[in-house]
């Protein structure tokens, strides 16, 4: 009986040491995901990266030993301007009853571009026209007379000499006389003063045909028939104060704004290459015209001017365009026979704070090298030291790269 119960109390007793073995798993599991977890980061991080690269290639100056490029001294961006331009408006204020041009149009000094409404000096113009001829018929009149009273003045004279008229009769042809000289010399300034007033007229007439001021394009056309016009802004925005704006094709230039760091860089006549940003595989030759003497405090920069070369019908104001300033004096060491240079992509360049730098792959890790980049040409480089023929540098992915980082060759 009394093992029996012993029995019975063991049944019911909780084993709890199979409960500390098996709270012990989670924790186990835990460890084991997180040694895992650590060898994959391990390995993840020594594992290399696909970078690719290009050779440094090494090319001959060209077949006459002379540098094939002028080294840059400065890449700046700006703008083409037209030096002569105009928005072409009247001397007067008037009604727009005829406009000649159109946008795109080329038209040569004094060609007609717009008329206004003349109808009330053309009114005016009749009458001082027809007041001009009065004082004409007038004059001619007087001049008929005095003739007739010098020819009876000269009688009278006669017979006063010949004791036959008396010193009353002579006296009054004389005085007849001087009255119509003095008429005559009046009418005559009235008849200057009328053909004055008809040549007023004459100019007020052609000031309402507006004329173009030099040969040039029409790039706007800013008024239609019907509108006002006037040279000073009046009337709110129902008064035009322009026909057309017109553009000497043949003045166009660039205007850089260079950064008064590298102004020392940039010389009067100094050559330099343009790049249209509408057309980036045509470079355009042309030289600095003069460097503006002041600096824009507010931009910190100085402006140059431009000139083309040559003109092109292609080159339009108001495009982007990017300019390198040039070497005045190509380096004598590039012109020597058998001279040669490395050629890297532009995409293997990347600079910080002004230095030039290109990352090497270099027994499958990744080296930053410092290097001297002479001539750009349009994607590639002349790099004048730092490098060596046949290295590989990396194109692109500057951002991700790191020195000494493990790395492998994608090229194609």
């Amino acid at each position: 009986m009394g093992n029996t119960d012993n029995k019975s109390l063991d049944s019911l007793r909780i084993d709890r040491s199979q409960n500390r073995r098996a709270s012990r798993w989670p924790w186990i599991l835990v460890l084991l995901l997180l040694v895992a977890g650590a060898g994959y980061f391990l390995r993840s991080q020594n594992r290399p990266i696909a970078v690719e690269t290009v050779t440094v290639i090494e090319r001959p100056a060209n077949n006459n030993g002379a540098s094939a490029s002028v080294a840059t001294v400065l890449n700046a961006s700006g703008y083409v301007n037209a030096r002569r331009q105009a928005t072409v408006s009247s001397k007067t204020t008037g009604k727009i009853v005829e406009v000649m041009i159109e946008e795109g149009m080329r038209v040569s000094e004094g060609d007609v571009l717009a008329k206004l409404d003349a109808s009330n000096l053309n009114t005016s113009f009749r009458l001082a026209a027809a007041q001009l001829e009065s004082s004409k018929s007038a004059l001619t009149e007087t001049q008929v007379r005095r003739e007739q009273a010098q020819r009876e003045f000269n009688r009278v004279q006669q017979l006063v000499a010949e004791k036959v008229a008396s010193a009353s009769d002579y006296d009054l042809a004389e005085a007849e006389v001087k009255s119509l000289e003095a008429r005559l010399s009046r009418q005559q300034a009235e008849v200057a003063v009328a053909q004055r007033q008809i040549e007023f007229y004459q100019q007020q007439l052609e000031d309402l045909i507006i004329r173009a001021p030099f040969t040039g394009v029409v790039v706007s056309k800013d008024a239609q028939p019907g509108e006002m016009i006037s040279p000073v802004s009046a009337g709110g925005g129902f008064t035009r104060t322009g026909i057309c704006t017109l553009v000497d094709m043949t003045s166009l230039e660039i205007e850089i704004d260079v950064n008064e760091a590298y102004i020392n860089r940039v010389k009067a006549d100094q050559p330099v290459t343009a790049t249209l940003d509408a057309y980036p595989n045509w470079k355009i030759p042309g030289h600095v015209i003069a460097i503006i003497p002041t600096a824009d405090r507010q931009k910190a920069t100085v402006k140059v001017r431009i000139a083309f070369e040559e003109l092109d019908d292609r080159i339009l104001p108001d495009m982007g365009v990017k300019v390198a300033f040039q070497e005045s004096e190509p380096n004598s060491t590039t012109a020597l026979p058998g001279a040669r240079r490395l050629v890297i992509p532009a995409s293997a360049v990347h600079s910080e704070n002004g230095t030039d730098f290109a990352w090497i792959l270099s027994d499958g890790k990744i080296v930053r090298r410092k290097i001297s980049v002479g001539a750009r040409e349009s994607d590639t480089v002349i790099v004048d030291s730092g490098i060596a023929a046949d290295e590989e540098v990396v194109v692109g992915q500057h951002e991700k790269l790191q020195e000494g980082q493990r790395a492998t060759n994608s090229k194609p």
